[in-house]
């Protein structure tokens, strides 16, 4: 099936192009297509196209590519694929909507709509006066876009939400996927750990409350902090990002251990699930993939009701939701996580949030969008 797979733009790293090589092995025989590709050895073998952005400055600061990014991609040719397969986090779905009406199927994988214009409270670049600027225009373009016969998948109930209220058109839910076949190949992680990290993992306390992720407001690793507190047990953070010095300083007032590990490994990350009492995600995600890996190596997780990463805790089984982040309800989902038979999470994570079952659904998809 000649396909051509679509995607914002390629980079070394990120949740979105983790779906986007599942897209890849879903269709072996797809091209792809992006703004810029900046991790060229990530497809080998594979055709990889980009836009004129990718020749000029702008691949450099996505803010000031932003305003150019919805003419680019409405005149993007897709008229020799079969079918088009869009990863979408910004203004991808806008992909050969010149030729909507006579083009190939479109189907869209929304990650979220485009948090720059939409909801720019959880993305600070959308406080960029250039995009503040735009914003209003952009909303309607995108809106309109939207509305031109594309079929629609979100990774999220969330999601699915936020498209139908930010573009007016219903999805399909299709969770993004989850490695937790790799995950749960090791029993112990810390036998993969090179000497360096098995330093750092040797250090940690037997025992501890964990959070994971950048280091940015939005993601909320206060919370873990305080979950430490509340459930008298040492605090490992593990990440990085600008609001390390503020988190610095929460630690050093706590009145439990915080130690901070900085930019682990794989590995290592893994290794910290597996030896967590408790994973505190507290951030309003769009889906959340790092809950999902810790529930898949049994690691109970305590999240916030608010945002995607609640689905998969309740899928699973796997910890607490909680409505709010106020000390009342933090001691009574550490209450219910600590402790907690983890048994049918992990033998349920591969089946309901594994590479394989996105491939599946996608293919499923697709096919039958085809075939209508």
């Amino acid at each position: 099936m000649a396909g051509l797979i679509v995607h914002e733009w390629i980079e070394r790293h990120g949740g979105s192009e983790n779906v986007v090589d599942s897209m890849a092995t879903a269709f072996p025989d797809a091209a792809i297509h992006c703004l810029w590709n900046n991790a060229p050895d990530r497809f080998p073998g594979r055709t990889v196209t980009e836009s004129w952005m990718s020749k000029t400055p702008l691949r450099r600061s996505k803010a000031f590519a932003l305003p150019f990014m919805p003419s680019t991609w409405y005149r993007t040719d897709i008229s020799e694929a079969e079918f088009v397969l869009v990863s979408s986090h910004l203004f991808a779905h806008h992909v050969g909507a010149k030729d909507a009406a006579s083009g190939p199927p479109r189907f869209v994988y929304v990650h979220t709509p485009g948090r720059y214009i939409w909801t720019p409270e959880l993305d600070a670049r959308g406080d960029n006066p250039v995009t503040r600027a735009a914003a209003p225009l952009l909303k309607k373009i995108d809106r309109r876009r939207a509305l031109e016969g594309a079929d629609f998948a979100a990774n999220s109930d969330y999601i699915r939400n936020r498209v139908s209220n930010s573009w007016g058109v219903d999805a399909r839910v299709i969770h993004p996927p989850v490695r937790v076949g790799l995950l749960q190949s090791e029993s112990d992680w810390r036998n993969r750990l090179n000497e360096e990290d098995r330093q750092v993992a040797e250090a940690l306390p037997p025992n501890f409350i964990l959070g994971a992720s950048r280091f940015v407001d939005y993601k909320r690793l206060d919370v873990a902090i305080r979950a430490g507190e509340l459930a008298d047990l040492p605090v490992v953070l593990a990440g990085a990002g600008p609001q390390l010095a503020e988190l610095q300083q929460k630690a050093s007032t706590a009145s439990v251990p915080v130690t901070f590990v900085h930019r682990p490994s794989d590995e290592l990350l893994f290794s910290l699930y597996q030896q967590a009492a408790l994973l505190v995600f507290a951030a309003v995600e769009d889906f959340g993939i790092m809950p999902v890996e810790a529930m898949s190596l049994g690691t109970p997780v305590l999240v916030i009701a608010e945002g995607g990463a609640s689905e998969s805790v309740r899928a699973l089984s796997g910890g607490s939701v909680i409505e709010t982040l106020d000390d009342s309800a933090i001691k009574v989902g550490i209450s219910e996580s600590l402790g907690l038979d983890m048994t049918v999470a992990r033998a349920s994570a591969g089946r309901k949030f594994g590479p394989e079952r996105f491939e599946r659904d996608v293919k499923i998809w697709v096919k039958d969008g085809i075939a209508l």
